[in-house]
């Protein structure tokens, strides 16, 4: 599956939304943070691929 890849827009308390950055749609999803890698901030890029997030 994958790879996915996002930019951190925003986080809220205990959850982050991520923008779809390679579809060119805009996308958004609601991810909680404990499911993103430490050091995950606004403005990170991940890559999700094979059920887990990665930062680039």
């Amino acid at each position: 599956m994958g790879p996915y890849y996002y930019e951190v827009t925003d986080i809220t308390g205990e959850y982050a939304v991520l923008t779809r950055t390679d579809t060119g749609t805009g996308d958004t999803i609601l991810v909680a943070l404990a499911l993103l890698p430490p050091g995950t901030d606004t403005g990170s890029c991940l890559v999700w691929e094979n059920l887990e997030y990665s930062l680039i």
